[in-house]
């Protein structure tokens, strides 16, 4: 028996005749229902959508802020060779002793002088009540800062990871006593610089000296817990007290954040815009998705620009490191804690999932809300916003951000400039840019942003969550 095919119909000798016009014949006459370009790479960039958005008429928006007293709270940066670890010598900077201090021979001969320790967790660096001496430089690992409990139980009261570093006040106060225990929750590599060493130094490098001198001069400036200079006052008295007379200072040299671009130019032939625009616009389509992925890298921008982005500008006073590697609840408490009417949480989907098995773990439902139509997760009343944009390291670790946001809440706020000429979205320009020799027709797409942060405790980060544990 042999078998032969008639347009789309398969038949037999034996079978009937086709009788009707086959499928693949009739679409030849048929119009077919087209979707619009779909792109993997849209997300719902709810940063972009929950960020207040300030209008910067000049191109520049200033932060100014009261006089701050507080130096020398930053991180120290390492370079890794084999199993040796050294500490950049302009890094020693961050150290509240050596601040300002710009000899580079000298800062190179004391970064010489580190010696690296290796510590097993569970091992005691330093011990509360003893001679402090030095000061310990962590370059991997985390450490507990374990104090005494109320009932004389034992209480962690910080815990400091990578580029962290604690004892500097050692450096310069002989007296110097650890305030707390020191204790490796991992294992650790850890640089340590001796007083005596800085000492010795000092009596050979002038500059050195006279630094540590000029430090030891300085006054005494009273200022609130933030660091701030105090503003004089007086309350509860009677009778014909004197009152006290006081100012409110500025800092002299306040930051100031530029607006960011990011920019692209759109290249349509001519003969495809003219002959190719039905069902739809071929011009409209290759922007509507120019501008979605310029969209993309502004929300990347915002989280991880070294100027501006929201991880690299947060103050290291509000950033926390997760007590057993994975984001818990206890972890996003004290996230919290460090502000008033914080507003979101900003995570990755996968620290999102990570916190969710905490939560299992534990027998915790948290609650969502609505969100235009949306159902996010919350914590204590905080949605948790998912972000994708937020890196995950080679070691699967990333962070969670808390921030409290608004200009009339000192907050975080998105900077953009609107009434741009050819404006088609808020501070997003798509110019007409001409025709060249070979008929295509280009378009210069612009977008102009940036972000700032009003008083540090707007921005909190929880480092170093782990998303890959599972028990």
């Amino acid at each position: 028996m042999s078998v032969g095919s008639v347009g789309d119909e398969v038949r037999t000798e034996n079978a009937a005749p086709q009788q009707s016009l086959g499928t693949a014949a009739a679409r030849n006459l048929a119009t077919t229902t087209k979707s619009a370009p779909q792109m993997q790479e849209i997300t719902s960039r709810w940063l972009l959508r929950m960020l207040p958005w300030t209008q910067v008429q000049g191109g520049t928006y200033r932060v100014n802020r009261r006089l701050s007293y507080s130096v020398g709270d930053g991180r120290v940066t390492f370079v890794q060779t084999g199993e040796r670890v050294s500490v950049i010598p302009a890094e020693l900077g961050e150290l509240p002793v050596l601040r300002d201090f710009d000899d580079e021979a000298a800062l190179a001969e004391l970064a010489n002088r580190c010696v690296q320790r290796e510590y097993a967790a569970g091992q005691v660096i330093a011990e509360e009540g003893t001679p402090a001496d030095r000061v310990f430089l962590l370059a991997h690992g985390r450490v507990e800062q374990v104090g005494t409990g109320p009932y004389g139980d034992e209480a962690v009261l910080e815990v400091l990871a990578d580029g962290a570093y604690f004892g500097d006040h050692s450096l310069v106060e002989r007296d110097a006593t650890w305030e707390h225990t020191s204790r490796a929750a991992t294992a650790c590599t850890v640089l340590e610089l001796t007083r005596d060493d800085v000492v010795n130094l000092a009596d050979r490098a002038e500059s050195l000296a006279q630094h540590l001198a000029g430090l030891a001069a300085l006054p005494h400036q009273r200022t609130n817990n933030y660091g701030e200079k105090a503003i004089d006052l007086s309350a509860g008295h009677v009778g014909e007290a004197v009152v006290p007379h006081t100012y409110v200072d500025y800092d002299a040299s306040p930051r100031e954040y530029e607006l960011s671009v990011a920019q692209t130019v759109l290249k349509v032939h001519s003969r495809v815009a003219d002959l190719y625009n039905q069902p739809m616009n071929q011009t409209e389509q290759q922007l509507r998705l120019t501008v979605e992925a310029l969209r993309e890298r502004q929300e990347h921008e915002l989280v991880n620009n070294r100027e501006f982005g929201l991880l690299a500008n947060c103050d290291y006073s509000q950033r926390l490191q997760p007590h057993d590697g994975v984001p818990g609840p206890d972890d996003m408490d004290e996230l919290l804690s460090r502000r008033r009417g914080s507003k979101l949480f900003l995570a990755h989907p996968r620290a999102i999932a990570a916190f969710g098995r905490e939560c299992n773990r534990r027998g915790l439902v948290p609650e969502s809300i609505d969100v235009n139509g949306n159902r996010i997760p919350t914590w204590r009343g905080v949605p948790i916003f998912p972000c994708n944009k937020i890196p995950i390291s080679e070691n699967r670790t990333t962070s969670i951000l808390c921030m409290r946001t608004g200009e009339s809440e000192q907050g975080v706020i998105g900077l953009h400039q609107t009434g741009l000429p050819d404006e088609i979205e808020p501070s997003l320009s798509v110019r007409f840019m001409g025709i060249d020799e070979q008929a295509i027709i280009s378009y210069l797409v612009t977008a102009y942003y940036s972000a700032a942060i009003l008083v540090p405790d707007a921005l909190g980060v929880l480092e170093n969550v782990e998303v890959s544990r599972w028990r």
